[in-house]
C-alpha cells in the first residue's frame, strides 16, 4: 500500500510540472503577441481592410450609376416641358393665371339644429355638421361638369390640393376655415348645374339637408373671378369622373 502511494506522488509531481511549463509556454506566446501584434494580426487586417475597400468601390458605382440616371430623367423632364405646346408661359413660371367667366357657387353650412337634437333626442352630432365627404363630392361634380377652375373660400384648388377636415374645420393649402364653405367654379352654368344636381353623392348629402337642416344653397353667376395664383411648376392633367359609380346612400362620420 505504501510503495503504490509512494508512486502515486511522483505521477502527481510530473502532472504538475507538465501543466506549468504548458502555461509558461502560452503565457510566453501572449506576451510576444503583445509587444508583436502586427506579426499575429497583420494577414487578418488586411484582409479586413480589401473587403472594406471593395464594398467601398461597390457602393460609389452604384452611386455613380444611380446619378447618371437621375441626369438622365432630368434631361427627359426639362425636353418635355420645352417642347410641350400645351406647356404655357404660365406654367413655366409656376403661376395659375386669373380667370374669369360665368359659374356657380355651392354654399354648404351646419345645421342649426345640432344642439337642440342632442339635448332632446340624443342624435349623433356628426349628422349636424359638413364633412370632407360633402365637399368632396360638390368639387368632384364640378370637374365632371367641365369646370375650368374651382375655389373653395376664395382659395383656388391647385394640382396639389388636399382637402381635409379635422371636426368640422376645413384644411385647406395650409390654412384652416370654419363653415360654411363657398365653393365656386368657372365654367358652363348648364353643365356644372346639371352635374351637381345628378350627382349620387351630392343627393345623399340633400337627404341630411331635408331631414337634419344641413345649409344648402346653389347660386348662379354670369361673371366670377379667380385670381392668379402660385402654383406648382409640373402641369398635372385630370381623369373625367364617371357619374354612374357614386358611392352608397350614406354619409361616413
Amino acid at each position: 500500500m505504501k510503495k503504490r502511494a509512494r508512486h502515486s506522488k511522483h505521477g502527481s509531481l510530473l502532472g504538475a510540472v507538465a501543466i506549468f511549463l504548458s502555461f509558461a509556454i502560452v503565457g510566453w506566446i501572449a506576451v510576444t503577441n503583445v509587444k508583436n501584434p502586427g506579426t499575429t494580426y497583420h494577414a487578418d487586417t488586411a484582409e479586413i481592410i480589401a473587403g472594406r475597400q471593395k464594398r467601398i468601390d461597390e457602393l460609389q458605382k452604384d452611386i455613380d450609376d444611380k446619378t447618371q440616371k437621375i441626369d438622365t430623367l432630368q434631361k427627359v423632364v426639362a425636353d418635355t416641358s420645352t417642347n410641350d405646346p400645351s406647356t404655357s408661359a404660365d406654367d413655366a413660371s409656376g403661376k395659375l393665371p386669373a380667370l374669369e367667366g360665368p359659374g356657380v357657387t355651392v354654399t354648404l353650412s351646419d345645421s342649426q339644429k345640432w344642439e337642440q337634437a342632442v339635448k332632446t333626442q340624443n342624435a349623433n352630432p356628426n349628422d349636424y355638421v359638413v364633412h370632407q365627404q360633402d365637399i368632396e363630392a360638390v368639387v368632384n361634380a364640378m370637374w365632371a361638369g367641365g369646370a375650368e377652375a374651382i375655389t373653395i373660400q376664395d382659395q383656388r384648388l391647385l394640382p396639389t390640393s388636399a382637402i381635409k377636415c379635422i371636426g368640422n374645420v376645413l384644411l385647406l393649402n395650409g390654412k384652416q376655415y370654419a363653415p360654411p364653405y363657398r365653393i365656386s367654379a368657372i365654367g358652363d352654368i348648364d353643365s356644372l348645374t346639371s352635374s351637381i344636381n345628378t350627382s349620387e353623392t351630392v343627393r345623399i348629402y340633400k337627404q341630411y339637408v331635408d331631414a337634419d337642416g344641413l345649409g344648402w344653397q346653389l347660386d348662379t353667376s354670369k361673371t366670377l373671378t379667380f385670381k392668379e395664383t402660385s402654383a406648382p411648376l409640373q402641369a398635372m392633367k385630370y381623369a373625367t369622373a364617371d357619374r354612374t359609380s357614386d358611392s352608397a346612400n350614406t354619409r361616413s362620420h
